[in-house]
């Protein structure tokens, strides 16, 4: 599935490829009912790509009442864990079926490389929703250790009507993070991508009617925050809301449910996430490897991106003469270049808003351009101390500020000293240090000695503004999709016996 093709080829399927263009409701393919539409763009040309349906609070009421029927009559909650197993497994192959007209689709409308869309994207959504699905059977209830005259079982009951709200930056993946477990639990849903990068989302919902995924469990509302995401979040008859975006806006979802009918809501936020070099580092080739990996991919678009390395003075210039070279070769261009490993920022707003990092007085010790297109370049800058803007503002771009330490005390200090607490990395020789480093440092995922954020088996989420209320991927994504029951069985015989 991630054999990549030519430039030539990827263009050739852009041309050809048909945009999903409608919301999808009670399994209806249906336009807004306004009729109001609009249009979304090819980040990198400016083209326009597809007119999508501008949704309202009358089609979030639709579609609320489209789940919430058929939650209530049980053709998906109460179906057998075997079945919604293997629609969620038809989904996943159906997906891993059309990767290629994915993995296009989603490059285009977000301005991932389709490097990014087809190595990591694509199969990892698939991989999300089988590993998911196959968990449906696997999860067992209790029985608490009660008395020899009572018994009384602890079950799991999905939790309802779901509302997912999604974020631009992996629309596919994030996507397939909110249905697998929500889906595997029972619930209905409506999903509501971001209004920058809504056709992947609808092609999904297209997939899962053809998968077998009942009408009315899979619904898809397009439309902008304020018209669809508000509300969602103050929906009556909507029972949790899952938000994976910015900590502004997972705040308001908090008020929402404050205001409406009380709901749960798990949120997935921003970082500021911390990369600690010691100086008795060993392999500074693999380090720096690790750190521009983690810095520029997917254009820094990426809420665990490493955005402030915290290095020792005694290591520093050698490891940022290693750093710099790597991020030569990080080709800025057209995402449907396999070549190209730096596409445009999704928006033009997004683009003025990192942009300005980059002006005033910044010590820019790599890049620091910009191009026509919505392209920044990679850029590493020097900060004096963690209290400059650059080393507490989430900037989402690929931009890594350097803080220069003279201690693990001080760069475990300074690492915890944000508001955000969503992913770190510790880079040291003595593994001693680095565990004790891991397990100071105040955020939800810490890797030792190289970057990343776990796997689908571990549960990524955040302490602090990073996070609240639960977490993605692992099982115990399943457990904010569920609400525990317990069924308390008296076995005393307090009739007469009869001779």
């Amino acid at each position: 599935m991630s054999d990549l093709l030519s430039k030539s080829e990827y263009q050739k399927i852009a041309r050809e490829l048909k945009l999903p263009t409608s919301a999808v409701i009670g399994g209806e393919l249906r336009g807004a009912a306004s009729g109001e539409t609009f249009p979304t763009t090819n980040p990198a040309t400016g083209e326009h790509l597809a007119d999508v349906p501008a949704c309202s609070k009358v089609d979030v009421d639709a579609a609320v009442t489209s789940a919430r029927a058929a939650f209530n009559d049980g053709r998906w909650s109460r179906l057998h864990p075997a079945a919604r197993k293997q629609a969620i497994l038809k989904l996943a192959d159906l997906v891993e079926q059309n990767a290629l007209e994915l993995s296009v689709m989603e490059s285009l409308d977000a301005g991932k490389t389709i490097f990014d869309c087809q190595t990591v994207d694509v199969p990892e959504t698939v991989n999300v929703l089988r590993w998911h699905a196959e968990a449906i059977d696997k999860i067992y209830d209790q029985v608490s250790p009660a008395s020899d005259s009572h018994i009384s079982m602890i079950v799991r009951e999905p939790v309802g009507v779901v509302g997912l709200v999604l974020p631009w930056n992996f629309p596919l993946l994030m996507l397939a993070w909110k249905i697998g477990p929500s889906l595997a639990a029972g619930c209905s849903l409506v999903v509501k991508p971001a209004v920058e990068t809504s056709l992947t989302t609808m092609r999904v919902a297209e997939l899962a009617l053809e998968a077998g995924i009942p009408a009315g469990v899979f619904n898809v509302v397009t439309g902008s925050g304020r018209a669809v995401g508000e509300v969602i979040g103050r929906h009556p008859d909507i029972d949790m809301v899952s938000f994976t975006g910015s900590t502004a806006t997972g705040r308001k979802f908090l008020s929402y449910s404050a205001e409406s009918n009380l709901k749960e809501i798990v949120l997935e936020m921003g970082g500021k996430n911390p990369c600690i070099v010691m100086s008795d580092v060993t392999d500074l080739d693999a380090v720096a490897g690790h750190i521009v990996n983690g810095a520029l991919w997917n254009m820094g678009e990426n809420c665990s991106a490493i955005s402030r390395l915290i290095v020792h003075r005694d290591i520093k210039a050698p490891l940022l003469d290693k750093i710099l070279k790597l991020a030569e070769e990080w080709r800025v261009g057209d995402p449907l270049d396999p070549q190209n490993r730096i596409g445009p920022l999704v928006s033009r707003q997004h683009y003025e808003k990192v942009q300005s990092y980059l002006t005033g007085d910044v010590q820019v010790l790599f890049g620091g351009e910009t191009s026509e297109g919505r392209y920044v370049h990679p850029t590493i800058i020097d900060v004096e101390s963690n209290d400059a803007k650059h080393a507490r503002e989430e900037i989402f771009g690929p931009i890594l500020s350097v803080i220069t330490v003279d201690s693990l005390q001080q760069a475990i200090d300074v690492a915890n000293d944000t508001e955000y607490g969503l992913c770190a990395s510790v880079f040291a020789g003595n593994g001693k240090r680095a565990l004790r480093a891991a397990r100071a440092v105040r955020a939800g995922t810490v890797t030792v000695n190289s970057f990343g954020e776990g796997d689908i088996t571990t549960p990524f989420g955040g302490y602090k503004h990073s996070g609240f209320g639960g977490r993605d991927n692992s099982l115990h994504a399943h457990d904010q999709y569920t609400q525990l029951k317990t069924i308390w069985l008296d076995l005393n015989d307090n009739e007469t016996d009869e001779e």
